[in-house]
Parts: structure tokens; C-alpha cells; sequence
């Protein structure tokens, strides 16, 4: 009977691409690595890997195999990090859900004075609203609230969606075309410009050029970049625009390194939650960082 453990070996090789670098992964020995490996290869009866001096090349075999257990070995690591029971029994650790920005902006530099332990998850809030449901999350920041009966809402701060640009941007021409009130030279005028767009969610961009100009932005950015925070630091650093949470932009504007170029005709805003479970054993760790959220936000 094939060995789990061959599995989780064959993939570590996989992505490190040597025997050293999975038995590091793995915390064993390297000849340890190398038996689970000849034993999931003769169990398969194919060559995984081509050995060189310096790597293991993965054959088309062994990219099948690895294509084809990933999901499954990944699902199996999260639920065993999520119910690995500690061995620091009277630590408790809670698993927060919320979008990667929101937890650089708020709760990272907390997390070496927190007296419990706090596992982070970054994903889609439907996914986030059923972990907490489910019990795999104790907390959530989510302008979303779902149905599900067991679940509470605790409305505490509103971000309004703003245009930002850098400090060295430009804008008179264009704050004179919002006085004239002239819709197409206010087009006109943003497309010549430099945006900054992220290769996630572009939501923001969408819902700020519907509400103001009736219809969805007919450009791309020039620069698209990794998350929201990548945006300002480039903002910071020279001209250019995007649109942006204003409370995420908070520390750069009060810097004066980006401004607010405009909120729009009609601001858009979204209530931000606390999302928890209605019973819950950690009340002392989830007050907490709301704590923190409502010190650092409202």
C-alpha cells in the first residue's frame, strides 16, 4: 500500500527541486528523501525525476502526478495546521480572515505583542463568511455580510473610495475641468494619465468609473502591480493615479506624499464588519484585536 508520506516527499523534491532542499522542507534526512522517492517510483513503476549534479528535473510523469496530488496534499496540510493540537496547551490561537491590505495596515505590527496565537487567512470574502460558519475562522474584516443564521455583524468604521495621485502629479488642469463641470474633458484628461491597477480585484476602479461616468473604465492601467500598498508606496515615490479605500491611504496622505484628487459626484463607501460566530470561546483574544482595528482605523 502506497505510502502518504512518499507523496508529501515527491512534492517537496518537486518544488524544491533537490534532495537537500525537501529534506530541509521536511525536517529528515536526505536519505530518508531519497528512499520515499525510489519507494513511490517503484510503486508507480515510472521515473519521476531526471538526476543531475545540481537538480532533480521532473519528468512528464512525475509533472503528472505532482499536477494531479497537489490539491489534495494542500487541503491536507491546511486542515492539519488548522487542527494540529499545540503543545503550548494553555496558548489559544484564533484564525482571522481579511484582505491582505487591511491586515499590512491594521494588525502586522501587532502580532510579536499579542499574548496568543493567530493564524492569518487572505482569500474572497463569500470563501471567508463560510470558514467562519464552519469554524475554520473566528473573526473576519468584511464589507460583505452573508446569510448564514449563526453568524453576527458588528458594523465599526466606512471607507469611502477615493482618486488618489502622487504628490507630484499635476492636477490643476483637471480640477478646473470638475468646476466647468464638463464630463468628456474629465475623461479625457484621466486617460492621458499614469494608473496604477492591482492583478487582483480591480473592483474599486470599476465601481468609482460607473458611478461617476455611467459606464465601465475603457482602458488598462500602465502599471499593474502585486496588491493595494505596492500602489502607494508607487504613488509616493512620483506621479500618477488610481483609485483607492481612502482609510488605506491614510498614512501617506497625512504625510502629504499622496493627496485625493477627487471622491466623485456621489462618494462611494462601504461599511466595514466585524464578522464572528454568535457563540464563541475566544471572546478575551477576539476583543482583542478589535481593539486594535478600532485604534488604528476609526
Amino acid at each position: 500500500m502506497v505510502n502518504l508520506e512518499w507523496f508529501r516527499t515527491f512534492k517537496a523534491i518537486y518544488e524544491t527541486g533537490t534532495l537537500t532542499g525537501a529534506a530541509d522542507a521536511l525536517y529528515i534526512s536526505q536519505p530518508g528523501v531519497s528512499l520515499h522517492l525510489s519507494s513511490l517510483e517503484a510503486y508507480v513503476g515510472h521515473k519521476l525525476f531526471d538526476r543531475t549534479s545540481r537538480k532533480m528535473i521532473s519528468t512528464e510523469r512525475g509533472k503528472i502526478l505532482y499536477n494531479y496530488i497537489l490539491e489534495a496534499l494542500t487541503k491536507l496540510e491546511e486542515a492539519e495546521r488548522h487542527f494540529h493540537k499545540s503543545v503550548e496547551k494553555d496558548i489559544p490561537t484564533i484564525s482571522i480572515g481579511m484582505c491582505f491590505e487591511t491586515f499590512q495596515f491594521t494588525l502586522e505590527s501587532y502580532l510579536p505583542t499579542l499574548p496568543f496565537n493567530v493564524i492569518i487567512k487572505f482569500g474572497e470574502y463569500p470563501q471567508m463568511l463560510s470558514d467562519l460558519n464552519s469554524g475554520i475562522l473566528d473573526l473576519i474584516i468584511t464589507p460583505q455580510k452573508g446569510d448564514y443564521k449563526g453568524l453576527f455583524y458588528e458594523p465599526f468604521f466606512k471607507e469611502k473610495i477615493v482618486l488618489v495621485c502622487g504628490k507630484n502629479t499635476e492636477t490643476a488642469g483637471f480640477e478646473k475641468l470638475l468646476k466647468e463641470g464638463d464630463r468628456d474633458e474629465q475623461l479625457g484628461w484621466l486617460k492621458q494619465q499614469t494608473w496604477y491597477g492591482t492583478t487582483g480585484d480591480m473592483e474599486h476602479q470599476r465601481r468609482f468609473w460607473h458611478n461617476n461616468f455611467g459606464k465601465r473604465p475603457d482602458f488598462k492601467p500602465n502599471y499593474i502591480v502585486p496588491n493595494l500598498c505596492s500602489i502607494i508606496r508607487c504613488l509616493s515615490a512620483g506621479d500618477g493615479i488610481a483609485v483607492m479605500p481612502d482609510f488605506l491611504s491614510k498614512r501617506e496622505l497625512d504625510a502629504g506624499n499622496i493627496k485625493v484628487l477627487w471622491e466623485g459626484d456621489v462618494p462611494i463607501e462601504n461599511t466595514l464588519y466585524f464578522g464572528t460566530r454568535r457563540k464563541t470561546i475566544y471572546e478575551e483574544q477576539i476583543k482583542t484585536v478589535k481593539d486594535i482595528f478600532l485604534k488604528e482605523m476609526v
